[in-house]
């Protein structure tokens, strides 16, 4: 615990057998209390790696529910074990883990609600490898939604991110697409319902084991990006009503 907040690690995983351990390793569980690895019918051993290390919840889809039906899962099963806060880290070790800390301890003192690891601050996504093309589209993305959300956030896209169960029990999440989208979707639901979001600095390891989408994905997600910045002002401005900001 970190100020007497419950802390629960939820480890959304495909084919993440090969870097599993790795990040696991790297958890401060001086702090953590409970980690969840929701695998979503993975090719590799992906849970017999969980298993082997010793992880206590394991959730195991019956097909592929995608990387945002994944979250789902993620969220509703640490809450259902009490957390105060919760962390989404990518098993892949993409992310540093030994940011957790850092990241709960905003959240646990009050100072704010959400907090993301940014690789945009600073030099980290290039010098860590991120390709060009879409160090890129994330800017453009990033400014773009920054204009239409009247925000300032320095990424929407990473995958690392911490909030408090007040948070993630006042928006509607479950509504959000099952795909790549719902990262995004997420933070929007966060800033329509008020809440203010923080960053930190986040080194970014880039490499083959690494998860990544594709340009095609790449595309398919810019695109609905797009959709939720737009969707977002509309019902800013009572022009329309969104189902995920219900």
């Amino acid at each position: 615990m970190l100020k007497e907040k419950k802390i629960c690690i939820v480890l959304p995983a495909y084919n993440a057998a090969d870097t599993l351990e790795k990040t696991y390793n790297e958890i401060p569980f001086d702090i953590v209390d409970e980690v969840v690895l929701v695998d979503d019918h993975s090719l590799d051993e992906t849970v017999s790696v969980g298993q082997r290390l010793g992880i206590r919840h394991i959730i195991q889809h019956d097909s592929n529910k995608g990387y945002g039906g994944n979250q789902k899962t993620c969220y509703q099963a640490a809450l259902s074990l009490g957390a105060d806060i919760v962390v989404m880290l990518h098993p892949d070790y993409q992310y540093d883990p030994r940011l957790i800390e850092s990241m709960c301890y905003l959240i646990a003192n009050g100072v704010y609600p959400v907090v993301l690891g940014s690789r945009i601050l600073g030099k980290g996504a290039l010098k860590g490898g991120m390709p060009r093309y879409k160090y890129f589209f994330n800017r453009c993305l990033t400014a773009f939604q920054n204009f239409l959300m009247n925000q300032k956030l320095a990424e929407y896209h990473t995958g690392y991110r911490a909030f408090s169960k007040e948070v993630l029990n006042s928006i509607n999440f479950m509504a959000d697409d099952d795909d790549f989208v719902f990262d995004n979707q997420m933070l929007a639901q966060i800033f329509y319902a008020g809440y203010e979001i923080a960053e930190i600095t986040c080194p970014t390891k880039y490499f083959p084991e690494a998860s990544s989408i594709n340009f095609k994905r790449s595309c398919k997600y810019g695109f609905g990006v797009i959709g939720t910045s737009i969707a977002y002002r509309l019902q800013k401005w009572g022009l329309m009503k969104s189902r995920i900001f219900m």
